[in-house]
């Protein structure tokens, strides 16, 4: 990373070589489309090159940095083609995919406890909440993140169930609370 962080094409290909199907198999896990998906995988690479000296090796492997840069232009991408999609209807069907005021109190709590997961999931450590986030979010077995992050799937196991507990824990705390 660090050589193409200083421009050398080689070594950015050789980075794209050993990161872009593990890359390309999150971005379509998520977009479900391989036209999204292509894009999806080339703005994220494109971003890598862009940005190679932000690579930061004490926070994690080359792998978990490129996978967070793929995810996260992948939700961005699924956001795009929803309101696209939305803003392709008429009227009446634009307005009757708005909420009514019975949902209002089911949103409220939805948005409640997504931002209560948000927070316990931002409190486990890095390496916990990052299985976390490959298999959950990412939708990735425990064998495909072992790969992935480069660690036995034991240690995978064993992160993922300390990172479960904590956030059970966690939630427990904030539904009493709340």
């Amino acid at each position: 990373m660090s050589l193409a962080a200083r421009g050398d094409a080689d070594a950015f290909e050789l980075v794209y070589d050993r990161h872009s199907g593990v890359a390309y198999s999150l971005a379509y896990r998520i977009c479900g489309r391989a036209a999204i998906t292509d894009e999806v995988l080339q703005d994220a690479f494109l971003a890598v090159w862009r940005t190679a000296e932000r690579y930061e090796p004490q926070r994690g492997s080359v792998r978990s940095w490129i996978l967070r840069i793929v995810h996260n232009r992948a939700i961005d991408a699924v956001r795009r083609a929803a309101l696209r999609e939305q803003g392709s209807g008429d009227a009446d069907e634009i307005i009757a995919g708005i909420a009514g005021p019975g949902d209002t109190q089911r949103e409220v709590l939805d948005a409640a406890r997504a931002r209560d997961v948000g927070d316990a999931l931002s409190a486990l450590p890095s390496e916990q909440g990052r299985v976390v986030e490959l298999a959950y979010f990412g939708g990735f077995t425990h064998t495909e993140i072992a790969r992935m992050l480069d660690m036995p799937v034991g240690t995978v196991k064993g992160r993922m169930r300390l990172a479960l507990a904590k956030l059970r824990l966690s939630l427990d705390a904030y539904e009493e609370t709340g």
